[in-house]
């Protein structure tokens, strides 16, 4: 804490605190309901992925574990290539199944790491003393959670070296993590479409569900800022790092992961002379002023927020509007349909995007109509204040598979017993309208039981928002969500109805 330039009496408090709660106690006598051993030798360097953040994969296992997954049938979570689609070495000169075309060093909580991200500094210095290059299809960015790891990158003199392998600070913050990663060249993100390739994206974030990082970027892998460097000189998750090397130089010498690796001293040793207080105290002293194109924004002089009809990011929203003090009288539950049949893991994520709105979506559409040009749609995430983008963007996930339908991919559904397919935006509109009761059924390890896994946490609402703002706009009877969730040889119903 004093490092990070707390107060002496701020942190003399947590202190005090810390030793009369025995969390300081030198005499170790503190007790514990169960002790959990950990053999550390079995701790070995790990990526998660390609498609949730709890799939651990150890760095030995990556070649093979892709490889699988490659192969693997879509119904039991693999991307469904024929086995000699997938070929056996990586090549850096073209794109190929496995080609990382993402990798970026992110996340405001990964980057707060100095040994990690002086790590990364030292593995660029490496490489780049060493002769090599990034992929040339790799695009890389680096956005950190705070201005101070710029401050220690430059003191340790590592920056220059990350920069020299495309790795510029692109801002700070929620950026790759959260779906902004932004487009891919055209000419790459055409080759991707049309070859139908499984390309990746290694990241230093905490989330990589599905369609989060890039709608055309299918196997999306969890690492350190380490190995997020070693991966864009590799330019492909189809290699051993440990027996392949990641690159050649112009001499054609192989270079290997163990080539660029820094030593623990060598880091602590870039940490130690990189990192003081003063650079947090400088960086955060006037943190709440501001900046100068921010500050010289105009703002209405007013109590209450002023709504202004005419924007596309903020607009007042209608979910109190004629609101009772009592809630409708429940009622039986008749003529339901089942409008989304879903399987495992879907994540708030699949429920609420947060990244990238296509031009050819319900909310891009709209946009469109309020004459916004697709180059400044941004994303979900940015337009979470516009009730109109968000209604359209629940379940607008282009990776989600409603299993009512064969072989699709996307927020779509199918009308019962007509067979017309939409969206599910549609299914809630004018042409089924008669539609009393809409039913969701999802399988096992579905948003943790209760909207909880995947980031969008904050935005979970939107699915029950959207249902009942849809059922408002068609004048239907009060709408119906449901929970089914698979447990050993029997189902468990859990249900649970929204209310205007």
């Amino acid at each position: 804490m004093k490092t990070t330039g707390r107060p002496d009496e701020h942190v003399g408090l947590i202190e005090a605190y810390y030793r009369e709660s025995g969390l300081m106690d030198s005499k170790n006598t503190r007790h514990y309901s169960q002790i959990v051993e950990l053999d550390m030798a079995r701790v070995v360097p790990s990526l998660a992925g390609p498609r949730r953040p709890q799939d651990r994969i150890g760095l030995d296992e990556m070649k093979e574990r892709f490889m699988e997954s490659a192969r693997l049938p879509l119904d039991k979570g693999g991307f469904g290539l024929p086995g000699e689609a997938v070929e056996s070495a990586a090549d850096r000169s073209r794109l190929q199944h496995g080609s990382v075309v993402i990798a970026a060093i992110t996340s405001c909580t990964n980057t707060s790491n100095p040994y990690v991200m002086i790590g990364a500094g030292l593995v660029a210095k490496k490489a780049v003393e060493a002769g090599l290059v990034k992929a040339p299809y790799v695009k890389t960015s680096l956005t950190p959670g705070s201005k101070v790891v710029t401050d220690y990158l430059e003191k340790a003199g590592l920056l220059e070296h990350l920069e020299q392998l495309g790795f510029h600070v692109a801002g700070y913050g929620c950026a790759t993590c959260i779906g902004n990663s932004g487009p891919l060249p055209e000419s790459i993100e055409s080759e991707i479409v049309s070859k139908d390739l499984v390309a990746a994206s290694v990241l230093s974030g905490n989330r990589n569900f599905e369609g989060r990082i890039h709608p055309h970027v299918k196997a999306n892998y969890l690492a350190s800022p380490m190995l997020v460097v070693a991966y864009a000189i590799a330019g492909s998750v189809n290699l051993d790092p440990y027996n392949e090397p990641l690159a050649y130089t112009d001499g054609m010498t192989p270079v290997f992961l163990k080539d660029i690796w820094p030593s623990s001293a060598e880091i602590k040793e870039a940490v130690d002379k990189a990192m003081d207080s003063k650079a947090f105290k400088e960086k955060y002293a006037d943190i709440f002023m501001g900046n100068e194109r921010f500050n010289a924004i105009p703002v209405a002089k007013s109590r209450v927020y002023p709504w202004d009809e005419s924007s596309s990011y903020i607009k007042s929203p209608p979910f109190f509007t004629g609101l009772k003090q009592r809630g409708r009288k429940i009622e039986d539950i008749m003529d339901t349909k089942v409008i989304a049949y879903l399987g495992d893991s879907v994540t708030t994520d699949h429920i609420s995007p947060a990244g990238y709105i296509g031009s050819d979506s319900a909310a891009g559409e709209y946009l469109k109509e309020q004459g916004v040009e697709p180059m400044h749609f941004n994303s979900y995430g940015s337009r979470r204040g516009n009730h109109e983008v968000m209604m359209r963007g629940t379940f607008a996930n282009t990776r989600i598979r409603n299993k009512l339908l064969s072989g699709v991919e996307g927020g779509y559904s199918i009308h019962q017993p007509t067979g017309e397919t939409g969206t599910i935006l549609m299914c809630r509109a004018d042409i089924w309208r008669k539609v009393h009761h809409w039913l969701f059924w999802r399988a096992k390890n579905t948003v943790q039981e209760a909207q909880g896994t995947g980031r969008q946490r904050g935005r979970t609402c939107w699915e029950s928002k959207q249902s009942l703002q849809r059922a408002m706009n068609a004048s239907t009877v009060p709408i119906l969500l449901g929970w089914v969730f698979c447990r050993c040889s029997f189902w468990r119903v859990r249900i649970r109805r929204v209310w205007g």
